[in-house]
């Protein structure tokens, strides 16, 4: 089973071992979005839920990354600045996008898990 927690806004998350919180787009959100042309990242300081923390530009559209829970963004992907096509190569890897510490380290477990998040992309798909 994955360990991975999602949003309704198709932004992923993965608890890391130092107690940070790393997330990026889900390939559903890439998939959607085309050709991924620019990424601005967070400033590392602290977003409340739902704060837009960073920007997605694509040949398509630009779509905001909001800010999963309240907490402190403590580290952003630098290669996405050279390459934000990464996004599009390696969404759920290493394409992603921040590092927070989370106000609350156990609201990360209260998102949704995978099989929750797959019927939310297939009740999107059926809508």
């Amino acid at each position: 089973m994955s360990d991975l927690r999602f949003t309704e806004d198709h932004e992923w998350l993965r608890a890391e071992a130092d107690g940070s919180v790393t997330v990026g787009i889900t390939a559903f959100a890439q998939d959607a979005l085309g050709d991924v042309v620019f990424v601005q990242l967070p400033e590392l300081q602290a977003y409340d839920k739902g704060a837009e923390a960073a920007t997605v530009e694509s040949v398509k559209a630009a779509s905001g990354v909001y800010m999963p829970l309240n907490g402190e963004v403590v580290e952003v992907n630098p290669a996405l600045d050279a390459n934000p096509e990464l996004v599009n190569e390696d969404p759920m890897g290493q394409g992603w996008f921040f590092r927070f510490i989370p106000s609350d380290a156990a609201a990360v477990g209260q998102l949704l898990d995978q099989d929750a998040y797959d019927r939310l992309i297939k009740a999107n798909a059926e809508a």
